[in-house]
């Protein structure tokens, strides 16, 4: 436990700032996913980059309300996040990583294939989807990544992608 000022004056953002270890303290600078991406409402789904390490690896959240219109017909009664969703919701996290290195700035990260996409468990309205990328191998022209989406530390789709990168 921290102890307080002498003055008995409770700590202010900047002392609270300086007691968060550093990938937290650094969370401010990283970019909001549609500085970085293309993509737009309905069809973004990362809410928010937690970490990012260009043309490397990236971590980020999608935070699931129950207002998505996909809920109300998939299904009706037990709405449940469709996989191929959590697998673009990777993509998109991945997508991220690639156009954060300056050398793929400009540029267009498309699927050029899915192998391995595994879905572990049902995710529902209320869930924080916890999404982790790390490109495994990257090109000029295409690369490759893996994907995790969890809940709660509990896997609930694993991916491989293949992506190509389009140049204007």
């Amino acid at each position: 436990m921290a102890d307080r000022p002498a003055d008995g004056a409770a700590e202010g953002p900047a002392d609270e700032a300086a007691d968060r270890p550093a990938d937290q303290a650094a969370d401010r600078t990283l970019p909001r996913p549609d500085q970085v991406l293309p993509h737009r409402p309905p069809f973004l789904f990362v809410d928010e980059v937690t970490e990012v390490n260009p043309a490397v690896s990236a971590k980020g959240r999608w935070h699931l309300t129950g207002e998505e219109a996909f809920f109300a017909g998939h299904f009706p009664g037990r709405a449940t996040l469709p996989g191929v969703l959590m697998v673009e919701a990777l993509a998109q996290l991945g997508g991220i990583a690639v156009l954060s290195d300056e050398r793929f700035a400009g540029t267009l990260p498309l699927f050029g294939g899915i192998d391995r996409a595994r879905f572990r468990r049902q995710v529902v309205p209320g869930d924080t989807l916890d999404l982790e990328v790390v490109l495994t191998q990257m090109g000029h022209n295409a690369g490759k990544g893996s994907g995790t989406a969890s809940v709660n530390g509990k896997v609930a789709c694993q991916a491989t992608m293949l992506f190509v990168i389009v140049r204007p």
